[in-house]
């Protein structure tokens, strides 16, 4: 059977992890939900066994969950797995980056906190000149220390293996023992009312630090962001100074950000970063 692929996953960590049947059960499952093995044997014209295969391939990388004979979604009080979170809405992500980095002079100073966007944000400032960077975020780190003008101070503590980050309790202070111009920093989802959502204190905690000592606060999200459930509460949207996302907020969010009078930017081209 000649299986197109069904999700563009631009990257080539997918390339190497996953076959194009792979590929196909996740979207699957993405887009209908529960897949039972039986059905996915049939629909494959595979054995049984080979399906478990595949699913326990898609399990291992925290994709999907096993779940009755079968294979399912995350649910939504979890985050997907890093891995995931990589590719999803990639090109939203690179458009917010290359605004982002219009709003970076040349020589900041920058905190950098977890998650996928700030990690393109990172890439997207590799040729900016004399930043001093201070992040709790690996990928971060190895994106900018391609830059030898980068000065980079990491967090210390426990690894979170799959998502390279660092945000055990020997880590919440890092934040504390600096300040910079700007912090930039992502988010789980954006509640109804503005409200900040993540997926467990440690996050919460190493975020509301790093937003308590920059001068400017820039949170990065893109569209899918907005609605989103998580179970951690903390922080408002108008606490930032700039908001970055790459299509028009809900109305309610839009008249809050007005109200407070922070700078929503709302990518939709491709800029080219400041040079001062």
């Amino acid at each position: 059977m000649n299986i197109q692929p069904a999700i563009s996953f631009a990257n080539p960590l997918f390339d190497s992890l996953f076959d194009d049947r792979v590929q196909v059960i996740y979207r699957l499952v993405l887009e209908q939900g529960y897949q039972s093995i039986e059905s996915l044997a049939t629909r494959f014209g595979v054995t049984t066994q080979t399906i478990r295969r595949d699913v326990n391939a898609l399990c291992e990388k925290g994709l999907c969950r096993r779940r009755h004979g079968g294979v399912d979604v995350i649910p939504i009080e979890e985050n997907l797995a890093y891995a995931a979170r990589l590719t999803m809405n990639l090109d939203a992500k690179r458009m917010i980056s290359r605004s982002v980095a219009t709003h970076v002079p040349q020589g900041a100073s920058l905190f950098f906190g977890i998650g996928t966007t700030p990690e393109q944000c990172a890439l997207a400032l590799t040729q900016h000149q004399g930043l001093r960077v201070m992040t709790n975020n690996l990928n971060v780190a190895f994106a900018l220390s391609r830059n030898p003008s980068c000065e980079l101070t990491i967090a210390g503590g426990r690894l979170r293996n799959t998502d390279g980050d660092v945000i055990a309790g020997e880590a919440h202070d890092f934040f504390s023992r600096f300040e910079v111009d700007i912090g930039i920093y992502g988010v789980g989802g954006v509640a109804q009312d503005g409200s900040l959502l993540d997926f467990n204190h440690d996050e919460i905690r190493m975020r509301s630090i790093l937003s308590e000592h920059c001068r400017q606060r820039y949170l990065v999200l893109d569209h899918s962001k907005f609605g989103r459930g998580a179970t951690v509460r903390e922080g408002h949207i108008t606490q930032a100074h700039k908001v970055f996302t790459d299509q028009p907020v809900p109305e309610p969010i839009a008249v809050m950000l007005e109200e407070a009078g922070v700078e929503l930017i709302v990518a939709s081209v491709s800029p080219l970063p400041v040079k001062e």
